[in-house]
């Protein structure tokens, strides 16, 4: 099977690949952005509204909503993950395929991204394989040093504090341009209720997940007022829709703390 093609339903236009698509992703992340990195979140979501399908989201993905997720994440300086996304979903090293890695390395990023959790307990689900990936990259925020135990990945440590100042952080000290959010739900509630989120990828998976209990994309307290996003793209491919919302400027004023997701 070939790398997937999208229909290009809004704005109207031909075929194209997910490369292609997202290519100006990288030029947002390379410009200073409120002193903060250029924010993405992306998740996948049945028809009826459940962001997983049991405990993670495989059921829900396909081939297409894969390629974007390991675009986006080829894209991206740092992926944001919670530790009970971590632990759910077995995260491995974020980009398997070596084509990926070395496109990176020929344009002078990293082999992969840098991968981010925030943990108020200071907990982290050690035993998912990425930890034992030689080569992974995390940073973590918590209280203390998370890390008791002898690991192939190297991970380092940051003082928690809040949201704003921690993205704040990604971008003076650590060079973060273009930050790729993954969940989970309470994560991504804070960061909407913060005002920290810029862009949403929402993949509408045409499966119905019924009665079956799972979180919405997002959980927590509602934002105030709501959220307001603007649809900027459709993509399909094979019943599959790919939403792209932009949403609005950062509101003066707003914070929030820093979760454990």
């Amino acid at each position: 099977m070939g790398t997937p093609r999208y229909r290009q339903l809004t704005p109207p236009g031909p075929a194209l690949s997910a490369r292609s698509y997202l290519e100006p992703l990288a030029l947002r992340g390379r410009g200073e952005h409120r002193g903060r990195p250029y924010t993405i979140a992306n998740f996948v979501s049945s028809a009826d509204g459940r962001a997983t399908v049991g405990e993670d989201s495989r059921a829900l993905s396909s081939a297409a909503d894969r390629e974007l997720f390991y675009t986006l994440r080829e894209r991206a300086d740092a992926v944001l993950a919670g530790p009970r996304t971590l632990a759910a979903e077995r995260y491995k090293r974020l980009l398997p395929d070596a084509a990926r890695r070395d496109r990176r390395l020929a344009s002078g990023l990293p082999a992969e991204p840098l991968l981010v959790t925030i943990s108020r307990s200071g907990r982290l689900p050690l035993q998912i394989p990425l930890f034992a990936q030689a080569g992974a990259r995390a940073l973590v925020f918590s209280p203390a040093p998370a890390v008791a135990a002898r690991l192939a990945a190297t991970v380092a440590h940051a003082p928690l504090t809040t949201l704003p100042a921690t993205l704040q952080s990604l971008r003076s000290e650590h060079g973060v341009g273009l930050l790729l959010c993954e969940g989970g739900p309470t994560l991504f509630g804070a960061l909407l209720r913060a005002g920290l989120v810029d862009e949403l990828f929402l993949t509408l998976a045409p499966r119905l997940s019924g009665g079956a209990p799972g979180p919405a994309v997002v959980s927590g307290p509602p934002p105030e007022p709501p959220a307001q996003a603007r649809l900027a793209a459709v993509l399909e491919h094979d019943g599959t829709l790919f939403l792209r919302y932009r949403l609005q400027p950062v509101r003066a004023g707003l914070r929030a703390s820093g979760a454990d997701p």
